[in-house]
């Protein structure tokens, strides 16, 4: 069964969940400690990078006020050096059954990626309640999530792809959808340039949204 009793207080702490990429463990801790102050203490490090395990210990160990998580993870492999990384939670963009099998094994919790009917019915048949929507925008965003609340009840999502200021609110409200997934609380023009004190204001602002 899978592990949704841990990962439900982490998804419902905040309303935006940043997925970020780091070019260092160094710009990983400062990257945390920035979204942590501005209310954003859960932070999804995606493996895009070849620094994101190394950044994801140094935040752990750093970083205490933050529930660092990793994200993109595609393999059981991703799944174990993520969780030896001290990750608290662990997302993937889709589910294999090998992955699945892993996160069964393993003691992090999984948010797997599911967008069709189909795969919706084999994550409720693993025992899955809480899933990733991905790539929201693309796969129909607001008004398909909609479409799925009557159909499966008993699901929530954290939406995650193209994910804006622009839209953000519009999926908060939605009754099935737990919290976002969203990059722009980290620009990569701050990330750069070591602007903390934006990214932190930008964390402000997301934190304050309504769900």
């Amino acid at each position: 069964m899978q592990k949704s009793q841990e990962l439900l207080p982490i998804l419902t702490g905040q309303p935006v969940i940043p997925v970020v990429a780091v070019d260092s463990a160094r710009q990983g801790v400062e990257l945390a400690r920035a979204l942590a102050a501005g209310g954003l203490k859960a932070i999804e490090v995606t493996m895009r990078t070849p620094a994101a395990l190394d950044a994801i210990k140094a935040i752990v160990a750093e970083v205490p006020e933050a529930i660092c998580g990793a994200g993109t993870i595609l393999s059981p492999k991703h799944y174990e050096e993520a969780s030896e990384a001290g990750s608290r939670f662990i997302v993937s963009p889709g589910a294999t059954v090998e992955l699945l099998d892993a996160a069964k094994e393993g003691s992090v919790p999984l948010l797997p990626g599911a967008a069709t009917p189909s795969e919706l019915m084999a994550m409720i048949q693993e025992g899955y309640e809480v899933l990733k929507f991905f790539p929201a925008e693309q796969s129909g965003g607001v008004a398909y999530l909609k479409s799925l609340a009557p159909v499966f009840p008993n699901l929530r999502f954290c939406p995650t792809g193209g994910v804006s200021p622009t839209n953000v609110a519009s999926y908060l409200t939605l009754p099935n959808v737990v919290c976002v997934g969203g990059s722009w609380v980290a620009p990569k023009e701050a990330l750069s340039s070591g602007d903390w004190d934006a990214i932190t204001k930008l964390a402000k602002e997301a934190s304050g949204l309504s769900v």
